[in-house]
Order: structure tokens, then sequence, then C-alpha cells
């Protein structure tokens, strides 16, 4: 097998699902690899991350494999079908989506690469990894449900990440009357302005993905998807900060023997190129390594921008060394820290959150970009307690030293269910109060 194809694995999680489940076997890695030389990845058009976000059954997936059908039609994407995208054994016996899956597609004026994130509430934690990934989400709302509890926990997450770019597509067009449409898309507005969004100017497009994928209805169907994709089109693109120090949160880790471990992941700042020496960091663990490859959707890159969805082959380093969560980082670029001050704000009882006060010393399982870490509550002195619906400046103390910088944003979780969100606000020297026991 050529040694330009070895990486072909890392892309092609958008082809099959069964690759990007995370617990999914992959002792059979060669068996996904495919032969032949690797073209290099030309950048004649602009390249944006999005991705569908919403409730369990309103479509998504659905909607994903629509749009590479309708561009497949064009010329301008390869069609992955439903099966295609949810191709893991469970989400086939479920129905339902688990892991968050990539495919990239072109539009006339832009390359995408298109998240499709679970909503079942019991895989919250994939769906918050997947949408770290995006820079704008398609919210889809299923015309015969309207919001439900993954729409508006979705919403939250998303405007906690900080994805301020959002259009709605209201799903299943085909089975609900005109007045029923309007009511669903006055609900939606709604919603968006009670998770800080632009509920009055958010672009909503309603049709039915099905539709376009049975060929049938076309002004529900194909049109709607044409439309979906143009205002997707007039999003604006986000800014790049190519001049700051190389980021790159790890989202997963594959080994291929012979070569190295490959990891997967979006770029958030700086420019990453070939034989760069560079630090994955995080969980306590510091190791040095050099990249000697760069991939993104199949073709070769000698340099990788922000924004690139990208697998990187590091040298000397095995497969158990590293995980998702870390950062693969411009070395000394950034430091692991344990202790933190933040501004926390806790979901009240309305908003999804609990009924009872948090106080000194409450773990929480923190989740910030791609990784997720526990946490003690360390209250300020003369403070007994937090309320739900309440913000505080508090200080975190983390179970691992992780890759901490000041305006970090994370999602506070506890047994399931999402309590609150926070900012980081100062990193503290030394370490924290808190007994963690080893």
């Amino acid at each position: 097998m050529p040694v330009v194809s070895h990486l072909r694995f890392v892309y092609s999680l958008p082809l099959s699902r069964a690759v990007t489940s995370r617990t999914w076997p992959l002792q059979n890695i060669r068996s996904y690899v495919v032969p032949g030389i690797k073209t290099a990845y030309v950048r004649d058009k602009p390249h944006m991350n999005i991705g569908t976000i919403g409730h369990v059954d309103h479509g998504k997936t659905t909607l994903t494999a629509a749009i590479t059908k309708v561009l497949a039609e064009k010329n301008s994407s390869v069609y992955r079908s439903y099966e295609e995208i949810d191709a893991a054994p469970e989400e086939r016996r479920r129905g339902i989506t688990i892991n968050a899956a990539v495919v990239d597609y072109t539009t006339s004026n832009r390359h995408y690469a298109h998240t499709d994130c679970p909503g079942h509430a019991d895989y919250i934690k994939n769906m918050i990894t997947g949408a770290n990934q995006m820079e704008c989400a398609i919210l889809v709302v299923a015309a015969t449900d309207g919001t439900m509890p993954q729409t508006r926990e979705h919403l939250l997450l998303a405007k906690q990440i900080g994805i301020e770019k959002l259009v709605v597509f209201i799903n299943k067009a085909d089975a609900a009357d005109p007045e029923m449409l309007e009511l669903v898309e006055l609900e939606v507005r709604d919603t968006l302005k009670q998770y800080g969004f632009d509920g009055d100017n958010t672009s909503v497009v309603s049709g039915s993905a099905l539709c376009a994928l049975e060929n049938r209805d076309h002004k529900l169907g194909k049109e709607k998807i044409e439309e979906l994709l143009d205002v997707i089109d007039s999003v604006p693109l986000p800014k790049r900060e190519k001049d700051k120090p190389f980021l790159l949160p790890i989202e997963q880790v594959f080994s291929i023997t012979g070569r190295g471990t490959v990891v997967t992941g979006r770029i958030e700042r700086g420019t990453l190129k070939l034989q760069s020496p560079v630090e994955i960091i995080g969980y306590s663990q510091t190791l040095k390594s050099t990249v000697t490859g760069i991939e993104m959707f199949h073709q070769l890159l000698d340099q990788a921008e922000p924004g690139d969805q990208v697998g990187v082959l590091l040298r000397g380093v095995k497969r158990d060394e590293v995980r998702r969560g870390q950062f693969v980082v411009e070395p000394k670029s950034i430091s692991m820290h344990d202790y933190v001050q933040s501004q926390v704000y806790m979901l009240s009882k309305k908003e999804g959150g609990r009924t009872k006060p948090f106080t000194n010393n409450h773990q929480f399982h923190i989740f910030s970009k791609s990784w997720d870490c526990s946490a003690l509550l360390v209250l300020p002195e003369g403070r007994e307690m937090i309320m739900p619906g309440e913000d505080a400046a508090v200080n975190l103390h983390f179970q691992k030293k992780m890759a901490l910088e000041v305006g970090q944003r994370f999602t506070i979780r506890c047994s399931g269910t999402t309590l609150g969100y926070g900012v980081i606000g100062k990193v503290l020297s030394g370490p924290g109060p808190g007994n963690w026991s080893k």
C-alpha cells in the first residue's frame, strides 16, 4: 500500500459512521484505507464549518443526506445516503444518531465541512463535541412537533460554545398545513430570542428533506434544499486567526501501524506546516512530536489553516499516549493549569437546571472545546451557596491539569443534565484547594 494512502482513514470518516463511532472496533483500520495516490488540496473556494442540531427524530441526518443528494445532481458533491451517515450498528438498530459525523460538499460559492450531531438526550456529550467544530448551525425543527426539549438544550449549548450564526430549517413540511407551519415558525423565532439569538432576523426555510431524498414534490423538497443552501452561502464567513499560535483540539485518535498516530479535529487558530514541531498537552500530560502528514477530506496539505478539518500524522507518538480532548499546540504557547477563577451562570429549573442550591466542593463535569474533566466548585469567602438562576464569580479546581486560557468558555453538567455555563476570567497559580483522590 502506498505511503500516501495511509491517511485515507482519517477522512474516510464522512463515508462511514461506523468509523466515526467511538465505540466501534478499530482493529481493522486498513480495511478502510483506500489505495491510490493522493492529490493536493486546492483552496479555490472559501471553507466553512457548519452542521445540523436539533431534537431527536426531527430529520437532521435526513437533511444532511438530502443536501448531498441535491448537490450531487449538480456534480458538486458525492451523495451520502442516510444509511451511510448512520452506519454504526447501534445507530441502525435504534434508528437514531449517536456520534457526530462529518461530510463535505461544495456549493457554487464555498466548500463546507458539515457535522451531523446526535439529538438524543443520552448523547449530549457527543453533540457538544460535534458542535464545537461548527461556525454556523442549521437548527432542524419538525413541523409536526415544533420546538422540543433537545431543541432548547442544543440552542443553549450552541450559544455557550460560541456559535453566533444560525439558520432554521422547518422539516416535514409535507406533513403539516400552512397554518401549522406559520405557528411553528413563530414559536421557533420566540425560542431563538429566549436563548440570545436574533429571532426576528434569522433566516427560516420550510421544506421536506425526505421529499428531496425521494424525488417527489420538488417545491417542498429539492427547491427548498436549494433555497437553504443559498441562505447558507450568504452567511458571513468567520474571521480566521492565522497569526496566533497554532491550536488544534483533538477530536479523535487513530493508530496506523508503521506510520504513527493520527489525530483529527478543526484548527482553531494559527497555521500548521509539514515537519513542524508540536506539543500534545492536556490531562496533566505533555508530549513532543513532529507533524509528518496533513490531510483534509482525502487530499494532502502542505499547510493547514484555521477552520480546516484535518487529520494530522504525528511522529513517535503511540495511540495510547494521546486522547480526545488534548490539544496539539505550538511548543510552549499554552500552559496547563488545574485552578481558575470563572464567571458562571447556573440555569434555573425553568431553563432546564435544577432546584437545589450549589454549595462549596460541589463536583461538576466541565466541557470545553473537545475535552471534559471533573472539577470542584470553590465558593468565594462569605458565600455559602449559588441558587439556580444566579450568576457568580467562583473558582474551579480541576481533577487534572488542562490547557486553560482566559476567555475560554465552558459548559457545566452533572448526571446527564446541563446545569450552567461559564467563562474563565483568570488562571490561578499554585495547587487548587480541592481534595482529589489519586
